[in-house]
């Protein structure tokens, strides 16, 4: 059996690293409450804003930290735009046809960062990257406790806008009922089109969080975005609590795993959790009965 100054900073370190995956399904989860689609490209946009990031870092000297001002409005600006000029074209007006078309724009996006960037994995150097809290019985990496301090922030905005703001009632009411929600004179097209870019900005503020510790390279967002497909799942589809506790569950799951089974066999954890939620509890654990 474990000792207890393993397994509890194991545990911890889980939840810090979960607190990332939780704020990339924090968009992803908003994207398919409103527009009831899996957004493929969710990934390559990750992958976008890191290399954001990196450039900024590397040209401009810009740290991560600040560079969320000026990443997360232009990703924003992205996502609006790219829902609005092509993904609402290209779709017609149906479901199916949005996976095909964020499927297509992830692989131009992630073909297009290759034939510019090479396959070489980056990273940034930054003085705290390696700096550590010492809480007596763990020492916790600076960069993940202020993204899992960030994630909650995030997390608690959402909150604030979908319950407090017009925005975000007219969110809520094209997520009920589109139809309804054009009815009463609200723009659904707009509507759809701020949600896309909410979701966008979402992932470039993990981006800034993330890369301090971590790299970049154009097939970075791939295994992100199958992690926040489960925490989004396991959460129950829709669900911004459910995207944050699934987060940190999924954290802790993979960091057991990599102690009991080994650095390579640890994910194979958070596959297992999903099959087990898909067969027992397929809303999620926040999700709605139909």
């Amino acid at each position: 059996m474990l000792e207890f100054t393993i397994l509890v900073p194991a545990v911890i370190n889980g939840l810090l690293t979960g607190s990332i995956y939780a704020l990339i399904a924090l968009g992803l989860t908003l994207i398919y409450g409103v527009l009831h689609i899996i957004n493929f490209a969710h990934g390559a946009l990750l992958m976008l804003s890191l290399f954001g990031v990196y450039f900024l870092h590397s040209l401009a000297g810009i740290d991560p930290y600040v560079a969320l001002l000026i990443l997360v409005p232009a990703m924003f600006a992205l996502g609006y735009g790219l829902q609005r000029t092509v993904i609402a074209h290209a779709s017609h007006g149906k479901d199916e046809n949005v996976l095909l078309v964020t499927l297509g724009i992830a692989l131009i996006i992630e073909n297009l960062a290759l034939f510019f960037w090479r396959s070489d994995t980056r990273t940034i150097d930054v003085p705290y990257a390696f700096d550590v809290i010492d809480v007596g019985f763990a020492f916790l990496s600076v960069p993940r406790v202020a993204a899992f301090g960030a994630a909650f922030v995030v997390a608690g905005l959402l909150w604030v806008l979908m319950t407090r703001s017009d925005l975000g009632r007219a969110i809520r009411a094209v997520a009920k009922e589109r139809h309804g929600a054009r009815v009463v004179g609200i723009d659904v097209d707009h509507i759809f089109a701020m949600s896309y870019g909410i979701g966008t900005a979402c992932v470039a503020a993990a981006a800034c969080l993330l890369l301090p510790t971590f790299y970049v390279t154009p097939q970075v967002g791939n295994a992100f975005v199958l992690i926040a497909f489960t925490v989004v799942v396991l959460g129950g589809m829709g669900s911004f609590t459910g995207a944050l506790v699934g987060g940190l569950l999924i954290g802790v799951v993979e960091s057991l795993g990599g102690l009991f089974l080994g650095e390579t066999l640890g994910q194979i954890g958070i596959f297992l959790v999903f099959i087990a939620v898909l067969l027992f509890r397929p809303t999620g654990l926040f999700g709605d009965r139909a």
